[in-house]
């Protein structure tokens, strides 16, 4: 079963509309999301928590579809809910976390 991953950086309410979004494609498996321990973590801490830094974070949404046409169903409605919300989307290789 295909798997698709995607990260979002925006506020949580953008996030929010591309999860429902997805949920309301037809025959699409399981939609989660997965949690990312790094996202708080800073390697520059000269910067940290400084207001223009502190209104996006980054969402990861983990999405089980039955086959390549409805995962491509799936990237379509994320990127179009995302992008009216001027949020960032990436897509990522489910196998680039594993170690």
């Amino acid at each position: 079963m295909p798997r698709i991953q995607l990260r979002i950086t925006g506020d949580r309410d953008v996030f929010e509309d591309v999860q429902t979004a997805i949920h309301g494609i037809d025959r699409v498996e399981r939609v989660e999301e997965i949690d990312d321990f790094m996202n708080d973590f800073r390697d520059d801490s000269s910067s940290q928590n400084l207001s223009d830094d502190m209104s996006s974070r980054t969402y990861t949404l983990e999405v089980e579809v039955p086959n390549e046409k409805i995962g491509e169903r799936v990237r379509e409605i994320a990127e179009e809910t995302a992008g009216t919300r001027e949020a960032a989307i990436e897509f990522v290789d489910p196998d680039e976390n594993e170690i």
